[in-house]
């Protein structure tokens, strides 16, 4: 089997502006893209031009572009593919974190492509972008139990425990963040995921 390997020049966390968000789970894109930026010491600032604040990380001999779109999570895609279209990004270029019910907290999974599993910023950025073939960082939130609690659920603050258990995680996924960008994805995936 052929190794999986990426040209990654745009990542995308997702999440809702406003201090009311700022701690819930649905922002668990956010947590994970502030963590690079801050372990990197980039500061984003806002760019009207796609409605989102963005910062951009020189490594590798390439520029790879931080983005956290400012529309609500279900409006993300017109922030994505503005950036994508204005630097000729192929969705392939692209990797955006998430939060995901299916996975407990915990538990970050790095994916190419799929459908958007009911996500409504992953369901928006497939619209945008005409395309499933984006790599993701699913992040674990868990899941409450029943499908009629969901909004309510991703729109709270996780437990103490549960937010320990994703900043750990978190912590993981941006140990194995220079192997994504230097394209092995399949390095990347096979050191966070065992």
């Amino acid at each position: 089997m052929a190794a999986l390997t990426a040209d990654i020049r745009l990542i995308v966390g997702l999440g809702n502006p406003g201090a009311d968000y700022v701690d819930t789970r649905h922002n668990a894109g956010f947590w994970l893209i502030d963590l690079i930026a801050n372990d990197r010491s980039l500061s984003f600032r806002f760019e009207k031009r796609y409605n989102a604040d963005e910062c951009k990380l020189k490594t590798e001999g390439k520029d790879v572009y931080l983005l956290k779109p400012q529309n609500f999570m279900n409006r993300s895609g017109q922030a994505v593919a503005g950036l994508a279209r204005y630097y000729k990004l192929q969705p392939e270029q692209i990797l955006v974190f998430h939060d995901e019910l299916d996975l407990p907290p915990g538990t970050n999974r790095i994916k190419q492509a799929g459908g958007h599993g009911g996500h409504n910023g992953l369901r928006d950025i497939v619209n945008h972008l005409g395309s499933r073939e984006f790599f993701r960082v699913r992040v674990g939130i868990g899941h409450p139990g029943d499908a009629s609690q969901v909004i309510n659920y991703v729109l709270h603050k996780p437990s103490v425990a549960d937010l320990n258990a994703i900043e750990t995680a978190n912590r993981e996924t941006l140990a194995v963040m220079p192997l994504v960008i230097e394209g092995r994805i399949d390095k990347a995936m096979q050191a966070l995921h065992t």
